[in-house]
């Protein structure tokens, strides 16, 4: 057995358990691990992040489920923004960014607003909150296409993105989290069928690490019950900083990583 099979499932269980009452799959934490630790190849890095989704978040939704909080308004209108979404962002990161400095930048630009958010916005928000307006609607579901083509180039099903903006905007983690995560596994099949699809026309590691996305993701699954399970227990505003200080902290080694990546580089001086 390849040490890393296990190896990443521990780390998906912890990542998920953490994560998941915050609404967020935990693919966002997963990123270093599977580049730094398990030596998963960019850009098949990407679609192995939407692998561990598929398998881990319906942890979460079944725990959803059996409490009944799974369906809603806010879910149909984040998944009717995600899905086309995702679609560009997988075309985008094999065509434009497949390069791996290129896809630090993107990691850390994702990452630092993302991480800034959690953290200074982490203040608890009011659990009642008037019905949305069809102008909100509307931004909810722009909001939701871009987040689902970065989520698609980034390789996180766009719920970590999501969450901190929906919990910003008033609504609670009780409600967010059910939502973020259905649309984070249904965008995460469209990602994967889509870089499927890519690889017939560009060939290399475009596709998903299968074996190893399993485990971690079964890994995942298991966290991600019980940290649904176990959200109405953990203070949002706690869950907020943490998950802000990580992203901080994981944006910074990546420009630091991208900065010196581009200075190793040599210049190559082509003749027209």
């Amino acid at each position: 057995m390849n040490w890393q099979w296990p190896a990443g499932a521990v780390c998906g269980f912890l990542i998920a358990l953490i994560t998941t009452p915050a609404g967020v799959s935990g693919a966002v934490l997963l990123l270093p691990v599977q580049l730094s630790v398990l030596k998963v190849p960019s850009p098949a890095v990407t679609p192995t992040n939407l692998l561990f989704n598929v398998v881990s978040v319906p942890g979460g939704l079944l725990r959803f489920w059996r409490e009944r909080r799974l369906t809603g308004p806010l879910s149909a209108l984040l998944v009717a923004g995600t899905l086309p979404g995702v679609i560009a962002g997988a075309t985008i990161r094999v065509e434009l960014l497949a390069g791996g400095r290129a896809f630090m930048f993107i990691a850390a630009g994702v990452l630092a607003p993302l991480g800034l958010w959690l953290l200074l916005g982490a203040q608890r928000l009011p659990r009642e909150r008037p019905e949305p307006t069809r102008r909100a609607r509307g931004a909810i579901s722009v909001l939701a296409l871009v987040v689902g083509t970065v989520g698609g180039i980034y390789g996180i099903g766009g719920g970590s993105l999501l969450a901190p903006v929906l919990l910003a905007a008033g609504f609670s983690a009780y409600e967010v989290a059910p939502a973020t995560l259905l649309a984070t596994f249904l965008t995460s099949i469209v990602g994967i069928a889509t870089y499927q699809v890519l690889q017939l026309t560009h060939g290399g590691s475009v596709a998903p690490e299968w074996i190893l996305g399993a485990w971690i993701g079964a890994g995942g699954f298991l966290g991600s019950y019980l940290g649904a399970r176990l959200q109405r227990h953990i203070p949002e505003a706690s869950l907020r900083r943490l998950l802000g200080l990580i992203a901080c902290l994981i944006a910074a080694r990546y420009t630091q990583s991208a900065i010196t990546s581009s200075r190793q580089v040599p210049v190559r001086v082509t003749s027209h």
